[in-house]
């Protein structure tokens, strides 16, 4: 059960929204507490109920590590806490790619284990490894089982996030929270859902077959043509964009309909004006924990440049492959961890005058936003292809060097690019003259760290369009959402998210 299936349109949210109002009416604190975390369980296990007990003795065995660190601060049971939750990641997710590449240097061969990657096991360890540490920093407050485990499972960012931290949450399971703004509160929410699920079924999957058709045939054949290339990486690129972009959006609007606002994890990353800027803005709760729990810790940047190259490095490698068991993502991780070391060089030589400025600011400001797109979408090739091969072939293609390909293979794919090139322009258009869901309800305070969000803000060029809890906006948004709805019931196979996938 995905947010844009069927099933949790019309079977699991009318009744825990009817739930939720219910025990909001009577006041019953502690009843929303517990009837959110019941249809939480609920919504995990409609996948795999066999990792339900994986996901509760997790949140048990950690919430004993957090009551252990209150009354005796010890560092050596802090780190076996941590232990503890990356050796569930290690054995469930990354035990076959330990063996395969152990099996392939030592020329042994040790069986794999074949283990189903239990949904979420990344998103919900890396929440608990920050509980756990703000707990012996002492910055966590008496937290009782029953928010503790809401904090973990809470299901609008259970499967893919965003990484919450306590502080941004638990507070907020109260019932002043719950019973503040309803009307509000499931107009706002509801608008954001409808959003999401426009940007995921209409724009995101329906692009993705052209960058599907041409990764697939990239892995078995040995050239790309040029246009086939630049399709691919471009169609993964919108449809990576509003699959994730979608998820978030209904993320925060599922969330907002209970009263509870998440923090911002997509920020049109895309009008990036250096990589540095676009880790600003994409996936925005994982680079904050990698800075804060993996980048700082590692000694940051006070160490001198060398050191400070070498930590970004690190970091970035260890976030490609925390997307994936593969070193295609250990790569890609590897390549923005180059980009990250360039930027900062660049800008210390701009910084200290070494670098004249020789262009105007606004020539300057869209030279930088090519720049840091085409990077981008460059790594994306290898975020998305199974293979070194296959990205070899598209980046070839894309540099108008593979001469040898079957036309007869791309033929079928390549019928009608006018149209296609005309669907890309379109979401383009989409991407860099429209705000994104946050501006769009930004005088209703969607997302947490609002205020920060917007005064960090540049004039971006975007159309000034904001939406309004009138008559005419929700006929318009009522419209998205139809039209979503309506190609839902037309798709043959629903897709997941593709976060969802890590």
């Amino acid at each position: 059960m995905v947010f844009s299936s069927l099933e949790f349109i019309y079977l699991f949210l009318p009744p825990v929204l009817l739930g939720y109002l219910l025990l909001r009416h009577w006041g019953w604190e502690n009843g929303i507490i517990w009837w959110l975390t019941i249809a939480s369980l609920v919504f995990y296990a409609w996948w795999t109920p066999v990792y339900l007990p994986l996901l509760l003795g997790s949140v048990v065995i950690n919430y004993g590590f957090h009551r252990v660190l209150r009354q005796v601060r010890d560092r050596f049971i802090l780190i076996t806490g941590i232990v503890f939750n990356l050796a569930l990641i290690a054995v469930f997710k990354y035990a076959d790619f330990f063996i395969g590449n152990a099996n392939l240097i030592a020329g042994a061969d040790i069986p794999l284990l074949h283990l189903v990657l239990p949904l979420a096991i990344s998103f919900f360890t890396f929440q608990q490894i920050s509980f756990l540490i703000d707990t012996y920093k002492g910055d966590i407050e008496q937290c009782d089982f029953a928010r503790y485990m809401l904090f973990v499972v809470f299901f609008p960012q259970l499967i893919a996030g965003p990484i919450v931290m306590q502080k941004e949450t638990i507070p907020q399971f109260r019932l002043p929270v719950f019973r503040s703004r309803l009307v509000l509160n499931l107009a706002v929410g509801g608008t954001l859902f409808a959003i999401g699920l426009f940007k995921k079924i209409v724009l995101a999957d329906g692009i993705a077959p052209y960058a599907n058709g041409v990764f697939n045939l990239a892995e078995t054949t040995t050239g790309v043509p040029f246009e086939a290339a630049w399709i691919g990486a471009l169609a993964y690129s919108f449809q990576l964009y509003f699959d994730f972009s979608g998820y978030c959006d209904m993320a925060l609007g599922l969330a907002r309909l209970f009263g509870i606002r998440l923090p911002v994890n997509f920020n049109s990353p895309y009008k990036a004006t250096s990589i540095s800027d676009f880790w600003r803005r994409w996936h925005i709760t994982l680079s904050h924990f990698l800075r804060d729990y993996l980048y700082i810790p590692l000694g940051g940047n006070r160490s001198g440049p060398v050191r400070r190259y070498a930590n970004l490095m690190v970091t970035m490698l260890l976030g490609g492959l925390w997307h994936g068991a593969s070193w295609t993502f250990v790569f890609w991780g590897g390549l923005h961890g180059a980009y990250l070391a360039i930027n900062h060089g660049w800008s210390a030589l701009v910084g200290k005058g070494y670098v004249p400025s020789l262009l105007p600011p606004v020539a300057a400001n869209l030279l930088a936003r090519a720049l840091t797109l085409v990077a981008v979408v460059v790594a994306w090739v290898f975020f998305r292809a199974e293979s070194f091969s296959g990205a070899s072939n598209i980046l070839t293609g894309m540099t108008g060097l593979s001469t040898v390909y079957e036309p007869r293979l791309w033929e079928n794919l390549l019928t009608g690019t006018a149209s296609i090139w005309a669907g890309m322009i379109c979401l383009a258009a989409i991407v860099f003259l429209l705000p994104n869901a946050i501006e769009f309800t930004e005088k209703y305070n969607p997302v947490l760290g609002l205020k920060k969000l917007l005064k960090q803000r540049r004039s971006e060029g975007f159309l000034p369009v904001r939406w309004q809890p009138t008559a005419g906006w929700a006929a318009a948004v009522s419209v998205l959402f139809a039209v979503a709805l309506v190609q839902t019931y037309r798709l043959a196979e629903l897709t997941e998210f593709i976060y969802f996938n890590f």
